[in-house]
């Protein structure tokens, strides 16, 4: 037993990165809860700490082929997506400048904060519901693409949106919510996307209240 604990999955960089991906993930779950000024400055600040811890965390080697699950579900993430654009609104375009299909156009490329917080999420909740199984292999496979993926993917996204996020919050524009604004009628998706009590993600998050490995 004293062997299994050993193992870099419960290592303290790993498990200092849940306690702050957890945060995130409840923290984004509740962005319907938030002022958009409260939620903008929150991310401006939970960001560029699960970026530090992300870049912390070890490389692990895979154990076990094709046999993580998958728990963040279409309607999961767009559930997520669909709360965050409702949120920014006229905020949630900017204009995308590191990618590499910039390179291949001849016209400037736009990204959503939405789309890439979602994208972000994804990957992270994914992570965390395979890690609270406490089966080791199981959490050193997610943890092994949760570094992949930091590293080709999300780990850019995360700093495109903090860069668009920067730009909201101290470009001197009001960020307070417009009541013309959010009286705009919705279309018949985001009434649909919002009847939370029917998401599988409200459950999962009730799920996940439960213990996390603890660190010996």
């Amino acid at each position: 037993m004293e062997e299994q604990f050993e193992h870099p999955v419960y290592a303290p960089v790993v498990l200092e990165f849940v306690t702050v991906a957890r945060e995130f993930t409840l923290w984004l779950e509740g962005v319907n809860e938030q002022p958009r000024e409260r939620f903008v400055g929150t991310a401006l600040k939970i960001l560029p700490l699960l970026y530090l811890k992300a870049s912390l965390l070890p490389k692990t080697e895979i154990e076990l082929e094709d046999f993580l699950e998958k728990h963040v579900g279409e309607e999961d993430y767009e559930f997520i997506r669909s709360s965050v654009q409702l949120k920014m609104r006229r905020f949630d375009d900017y204009l995308e400048v590191f990618t590499a299909d910039m390179q291949r156009s001849d016209l400037p490329l736009t990204s959503t904060i939405s789309e890439n917080m979602a994208d972000i999420y994804q990957d992270i909740k994914d992570f965390l519901m395979s890690y609270r199984t406490a089966v080791t292999e199981i959490m050193n496979d997610a943890l092994s693409e949760l570094v992949t993926h930091f590293e080709e993917y999300w780990g850019q996204r995360l700093v495109n949106v903090l860069r668009a996020l920067h730009g909201v919050y101290y470009g001197g524009e009001s960020l307070e919510e417009d009541p013309e604004e959010e009286a705009l009628p919705d279309t018949d998706d985001d009434l649909e996307e919002r009847k939370t009590d029917h998401w599988i993600i409200a459950q999962r998050q009730r799920d996940f209240q439960g213990d996390l490995p603890d660190e010996r």
